[in-house]
């Protein structure tokens, strides 16, 4: 794996080598494009890029990948605690509230 930094921007190149007998074409390139898609999941579960980021780098719709998310089991909605979640809901609550006055 190679990473080139350019200000906030990586540039990552993934390379392996494999020994297999001859492959058809299309499947190796089905096989780059899978690899490519749970490469850029695995960011997107950990947090190291967006989901609008991820659908970019793999160049398909919005809609197109909500069903991806879902088959990686990705929540669409943030991880968060009880507490998170109730702080979040109180803090909502008091803007509402200023907007009622």
């Amino acid at each position: 794996m190679m990473k080139r930094m350019n200000k906030d921007i990586t540039t990552t190149e993934i390379k392996f080598t494999l020994t297999l007998p001859e492959v058809p074409e299309n499947h190796r390139l089905e096989a780059e494009k899978k690899a490519k898609e749970a490469y850029i999941m695995t960011l997107l579960r950990h947090g190291d890029i967006s989901a609008g980021r991820a659908a970019e780098l793999l160049e398909i719709e919005r809609w197109q990948f909500s069903d991806l998310m879902d088959s990686y089991k990705i929540s669409p909605f943030p991880t968060q605690t009880k507490e998170e979640l109730q702080q979040e809901v109180m803090q909502t609550l008091e803007i509402l509230n200023q907007y009622k006055k």
